[in-house]
Parts: C-alpha cells; sequence; structure tokens
C-alpha cells in the first residue's frame, strides 16, 4: 500500500498539471469578440500591433540608457584578487623542494570629477532621447488608425454593396420569371428571354466578386490587428454614417497641428538631440579630471601568512587625482564636431520637412472634405432620380410595355448611380474623421 504521505504528494501534483493546463487553455483561447466595432479594433491594435510592441521596446532600451548616463556621474567600485602557489627544486639532483605562495587583495575606486560638461549633457540627451521614443509610439499608433478605419471603412462599403447586389438578384430572378411566362404565352421572344438571364448571371457573378471582396478586405484588417486565426470575425455596421458636418477652418487646424502632432515634436526633439551631440562632441577639447582611491594588501614567500591578520601587517591606501589633458588627438576632436554639425544641420532639415509635409497632408485633407461633400451630394441627387427612372422602367417591363434597350440603359445607370453613391457616402465619412483626426479627435462611427 501507498504511504500517506505518497498519495498527498500524488494529489499535489496532480491538483498543479490541472491548474496548469487551465491557465494555459486560458491563455491560448483567450476570448475574441466575434463581432468588432471600430474602438474595439483600434484599443485592440494599441495592445497588439507588433510595430507598436517593438516601439515600446525601444523606450524600454532607451530608459535603460537613461538610468546608465545618470549612473556614470557616480564613482565605480571594483575589487581584484589573486593567489598564486609555487613549487621548485633547492638543489640541483632534485633531492630538495620548496613550496611558497603569494597573493594580492584589494578595492579600487574611481570618480569622473570633470569631463568637460559631457556626462551632465549626456543626461539630458538620453532624457530626450526616451521623449522622442513615447513620440515614436504615438506616431505609429496615429498611421494604424487611419489605416485600420480605412480598412473598416472598406468593409462597411463592401456590406452596403452586397445588400445592393442581393437586391439586383432578388429583382433580376423576378423580372426572368415574369418573362418566362410572358414568354410561354406567346408575348416576348426568346431573344428577351435570354437577355434577363444574361443580366442574371452577371447579377450573380457581381454579388459573389463583392463577396469576395469583403473576405479579402476583412483578411487586411486582421492583419493589421495582429489577429490570431480566428474563424468567427465580423464588425459592426453603424446605424448611421456622418457625411455632413462643419469642420475647424484650415489655419486654425493646421496651427493645432503643428504645435501638437507627434511627428512635429519629435522632429524637434531630434534637432534638440542633435544639438546637445555637438556639445558632448566639443567636450572632447576640454581636459578630464578623475579621482582615484584604492587600498589592499599582498604578501609574498611568507611563511608567517595568516589570512586574518594579513591587513594588520601589509595595509596600504592610497588617493590621487588624475588630469587628463588633450592636446593632439589625431583630428579625432575636430572629425567628432565637423561630423556632429551635419547631423544637427540634417536634424533641422528634417524638422522642416516634417513641417512642410504635415501643412500639406492638412490642406489635402480639408480639400478632401470638401470635394467628398459635394460628391456625395451630387451622388445622393443623381441616385435619386435614377432610382426613379429605374422604377418606372420596371414597371413598365411588368406590364410589357417597355422597350428592353431602353430598360438595360435605365438599369446600368441606376447600378452606375447606385455604386457611386455608396463610394461617395464612405469617402465623405472618412475624409471628414482624417480631417478632425489631425487636431486629435477621435476616429468613431
Amino acid at each position: 500500500m501507498m504511504s500517506k504521505h505518497k498519495i498527498k504528494y500524488l494529489l499535489l501534483m496532480l491538483f498543479a498539471l490541472v491548474s496548469i493546463r487551465g491557465h494555459g487553455q486560458d491563455t491560448a483561447t483567450r476570448t475574441l469578440p466575434a463581432v468588432w466595432d471600430l474602438s474595439t479594433c483600434l484599443e485592440y491594435a494599441k495592445d497588439n500591433n507588433i510595430q507598436v510592441r517593438g516601439l515600446r521596446l525601444d523606450q524600454q532600451s532607451a530608459e535603460q540608457d537613461k538610468l546608465l548616463a545618470k549612473a556614470a556621474m557616480l564613482p565605480d567600485l571594483q575589487g581584484a584578487a589573486s593567489q598564486s602557489f609555487n613549487h621548485y627544486n633547492r638543489n640541483t639532483n632534485g633531492s630538495t623542494s620548496a613550496l611558497n605562495s603569494s597573493g594580492s587583495y584589494g578595492l579600487s575606486s574611481s570618480w569622473t570629477l570633470y569631463q568637460g560638461g559631457y556626462l551632465k549633457t549626456d543626461i539630458k540627451q538620453k532624457d530626450l532621447s526616451v521623449q522622442s521614443a513615447n513620440f515614436s509610439i504615438l506616431e505609429s499608433l496615429n498611421d494604424i488608425t487611419m489605416q485600420i478605419t480605412q480598412a473598416y471603412l472598406n468593409i462597411l462599403i463592401d456590406k452596403e454593396s452586397i445588400l445592393y447586389n442581393k437586391d439586383l438578384v432578388a429583382t433580376s430572378t423576378a423580372q426572368l420569371e415574369q418573362i418566362r411566362r410572358q414568354y410561354k404565352a406567346g408575348s416576348v421572344a426568346r431573344k428577351d428571354v435570354a437577355q434577363l438571364e444574361a443580366q442574371l448571371a452577371g447579377d450573380q457573378y457581381n454579388l459573389v466578386a463583392v463577396e469576395n471582396a469583403e473576405r479579402q478586405d476583412k483578411i487586411t484588417l486582421k492583419q493589421l490587428l495582429q489577429l490570431p486565426d480566428v474563424n468567427q470575425f465580423d464588425i459592426v455596421k453603424p446605424d448611421t454614417v456622418i457625411t455632413e458636418k462643419e469642420v475647424p477652418p484650415l489655419a486654425m487646424l493646421q496651427h493645432q497641428a503643428l504645435q501638437n502632432r507627434p511627428e512635429v515634436k519629435n522632429a524637434e526633439l531630434g534637432r534638440q538631440i542633435a544639438g546637445l551631440n555637438l556639445q558632448k562632441a566639443k567636450s572632447g577639447y576640454l581636459p578630464t579630471l578623475t579621482l582615484g582611491a584604492g587600498m589592499g594588501t599582498s604578501y609574498a614567500n611568507d611563511p608567517t601568512y595568516n589570512a586574518f591578520r594579513q591587513f594588520d601587517n601589509n595595509f596600504y591606501q592610497q588617493a590621487g587625482l588624475n588630469l587628463s589633458i588633450p592636446i593632439f588627438s589625431k583630428r579625432q576632436n575636430k572629425t567628432n564636431v565637423a561630423k556632429a554639425k551635419i547631423e544637427a544641420d540634417r536634424a533641422q532639415l528634417t524638422l522642416e520637412n516634417t513641417k512642410t509635409t504635415l501643412s500639406l497632408a492638412t490642406e489635402n485633407a480639408f480639400i478632401n472634405v470638401q470635394n467628398s461633400k459635394t460628391q456625395y451630394a451630387s451622388a445622393a441627387e443623381q441616385l435619386k432620380y435614377n432610382q426613379e427612372v429605374y422604377r418606372i422602367a420596371t414597371q413598365e417591363l411588368q406590364i410589357g410595355a417597355a422597350n428592353l434597350v431602353d430598360f438595360y440603359q435605365q438599369r446600368n445607370l441606376y447600378v452606375q448611380a447606385t455604386q457611386s453613391y455608396i463610394q461617395a457616402k464612405y469617402n465623405a465619412a472618412l475624409a471628414i474623421k482624417i480631417y478632425e483626426f489631425y487636431i486629435g479627435v477621435p476616429i468613431k462611427l
């Protein structure tokens, strides 16, 4: 029989395995929603996007560099110990041998008191690098937000197109059934039936194409979200899409964007970092003052050696200042300063280019808002009239009073108007969201 201790041990092991297995399953099969709205997509991407996670690691690395720069202001402390044993023959015939030992033990410290301002400048530079890493994360989040919003709206366009194409298929099916009845009654020719059969086949093909486009656009969105392989994935279709809204004037938006956008702040930090790097390069011309100190003990071939009494017998302490003055560095300092100036100029150009690019982007976004609003209004008006004409043509077809050539022409105009309307509606919504996003308005549908 098993002892009580063994039974208790086995029960504990079984409980531990079950707990680990349960935890692993919870982690591996983390519950994800089957239907996502835009805000959920953006929040999930903020935490899981690979690019953003990589930039967060860069930020942590910059934090460590900052801590290291601060620690350079402190003295160091090092310990050293050595021990050796020597064996040798005292007589030439090797009849007598001897064994002696030697050793040394000590502590030493070095403290940089002055290095031409290099250490303090380095701390400032590393602090700015941490801030720059944070702004890089914000830049990446902004880019991903725009990509996800565009992908989300593409799926909404697909969904609306699917509904519209399903309606076309249903209408074409009903029209074909009616024309077949008329053909059996002898009131229409076989050519008319064939034309409607071709129309139905074309509508079915377009429906399949739009459904495939929706699947592909969903894959694109899942890639942006870094989603695992999930079978159930869909998005929420909002009840309404805002296509008409007053937006801030361009001048005001550009001013706020230039003051607050992370890419501008990051470029400004890059210019400051380059300026501090120039100061560090210039510090190479200045002297360095270091304080050094040490203490220790040593012995060699001492028969009275005692590890506990050694520091009483041979214990030394020393301290001193060391001044290093650069006189000729084989152009090293001069080259460092010249290259630092070049990088400072490059950083200034980057800042100017960032501001120019942002100004042009906001102006383009403003123009897109105005154009998309106009296009949406025109598309809505065009759809209204073409829808009415198509309705009349359909009624005429039902009573046998329509010319099929005229009917197909009106139908094609209606199809084109509907497609233009769907595209214009979501383009207008996206243009407004992009324009407002430049001044920090969160994107919501």
